[in-house]
Formats: C-alpha cells, sequence, structure tokens
C-alpha cells in the first residue's frame, strides 16, 4: 500500500490511541555522555506523530533511591508535534535509575464522550547502575516493569504487571503504538498502529517490541468515579502508560 493510500485511510479512521508522553534524550545515560538529560513531554498520537494539547500537568516527578522530588516547576513550554508541550534538562547527579512520572489534568475527548487521564512515566539509567528500574511509585494506576525498561535488544520481551489503586488488574487491556519519529514505518493497515493485547489473570502481560526505537505501552481501565461535562456526568478512563526503548541489535 502506498504512503498516500495509508495516509488517506488514516483521515478516515476513527480517532488514534492517545499517549502521554515522557521521552528523554538518553535512556542510559554514561559519565562520558555528560550529567544531564533532557525530557519532551507531549500528549499524542506517536506512531502518526500527530500532537495534542498538553494542558500543565498536575504533577510532574522524578523518583531515585526512593526519594521523589517535584520538577512541575522545571517544564518549560515548548511546541511538541505541532501542538503545546513541554521540555525540561534535569541534572543526573547520583548513579542508579531515575523515573520520571507525569500526572496530567484530565482531558475531555468528545469521539469518545469520555475524560482521559494518562498517568505516564519513563526510566533513565545513570553512569552504568541500574538499581531502582523495577520502582512502584505507588500512582494511581502504573504498569510496574518485571523486565528492565531499558537496555533491551529489538526483538527482546518486555512484560509488567498493571496496577490500579496499588493492586493487580486481571486482564487488564494494553494498547502498545511505536514512536514512529520522523516517519520511518508504515503500517500496512490502521489496525496494525496500536496493538491491543491483554493481561493475564494476574495483570501480567508480554510484549516483543519487532523494531528498536521507543515503544508506549498504556493500559486502560475506567474510573468509579465520573465528572461533569455541562451538567452530564462523563466517564473517566484512567490510563497507566509507560515508555520502553529498544536498542538496534550491533553485530560485530
Amino acid at each position: 500500500m502506498s504512503r498516500l493510500v495509508f495516509a488517506a485511510l488514516l483521515a478516515a479512521s476513527p480517532a488514534a490511541a492517545h499517549y502521554g508522553m515522557i521521552i528523554p534524550s538518553d535512556p542510559m545515560l554514561s559519565q562520558e555522555e555528560g550529567r544531564s538529560v533532557d525530557l519532551t513531554v507531549s500528549f499524542s498520537h506517536p506512531f502518526e506523530e500527530d500532537g495534542m494539547v498538553l494542558e500543565r500537568p498536575e504533577a510532574f516527578t522524578v523518583t531515585h533511591d526512593g526519594e521523589t522530588s517535584d520538577l512541575l516547576g522545571d517544564l518549560t513550554e515548548a511546541t511538541v508535534m505541532g501542538e503545546p508541550g513541554y521540555t525540561m534538562t534535569h541534572d543526573l547527579e547520583r548513579p542508579g535509575t531515575h523515573v520520571f512520572a507525569m500526572t496530567p489534568v484530565p482531558y475531555w475527548e468528545p469521539a469518545e464522550d469520555a475524560f482521559i487521564q494518562h498517568f505516564t512515566k519513563t526510566y533513565v539509567s545513570a553512569y552504568g547502575d541500574d538499581e531502582g528500574w523495577d520502582a512502584e511509585l505507588g500512582l494511581r494506576t502504573e504498569i510496574v516493569p518485571l523486565t528492565k525498561p531499558f537496555g533491551l535488544w529489538a526483538g527482546n520481551v518486555f512484560q509488567g504487571v498493571v496496577h490500579l489503586e496499588g493492586e493487580p488488574v486481571p486482564f487488564a487491556e494494553v494498547e502498545v503504538e511505536f514512536y514512529n519519529e520522523g516517519q520511518q514505518a508504515a503500517a500496512p493497515s490502521e489496525l496494525m498502529i496500536t496493538q491491543t493485547i491483554k493481561a493475564d489473570g494476574n495483570g501480567v502481560f508480554t510484549y516483543a517490541a519487532p523494531a528498536p526505537g521507543w515503544w508506549g505501552f498504556a493500559a486502560l481501565n475506567t474510573a468509579p468515579e465520573t465528572m461533569d461535562k455541562v451538567g452530564a456526568a462523563k466517564a473517566v478512563e484512567l490510563g497507566a502508560v509507560i515508555w520502553v526503548r529498544f536498542e538496534e541489535w550491533a553485530a560485530q
């Protein structure tokens, strides 16, 4: 299928999956590469590189060695994929895994007749130390990695367990999407843009990424409460989002 035909199909297709995104400049920072990491923060359709408006989040934090720091004031307004988003540079003072997390303002999606709130996180290892790669932050909903979420080859399996209110979610639905930066990939069918898998009875899911790059995993659940929209009670979709980097196999 040509890219032109595929683009026409996308234009006629239903609304694509939404993802909160926190993309670091490097998920594994070495001493030689400097002592800070750049972060790009957005709300987007990652495969199409189609940005959406991200309002200033309710919270933006980094957790390292069990300590959580508030970074909300460090976010700088920026244009990401053509829409309002944020960037920031964060100094990594100590070795180990640094977990960046965002709690966004709920977003109203008319196509779904519901509000969307994606609790988003990504993991960055500093100076060759991966201590803390399995950190659970205690977010309202989150994917807790069972596989180290960096240092993976394309083709490796990533496993995580979906938590909601601190408890595993049996048979949770998980959407998977590739951050198609530079439009390097073309999908033969719109059904392959967002892939859907289900967790097992313990909330554990498994996915093998077919190509290098950033892959987003979003576990979706409906909140027990509703939110008001012009006097009507509307459902709230809670998304647990994690971004994982897979590296290209480099044979000698």
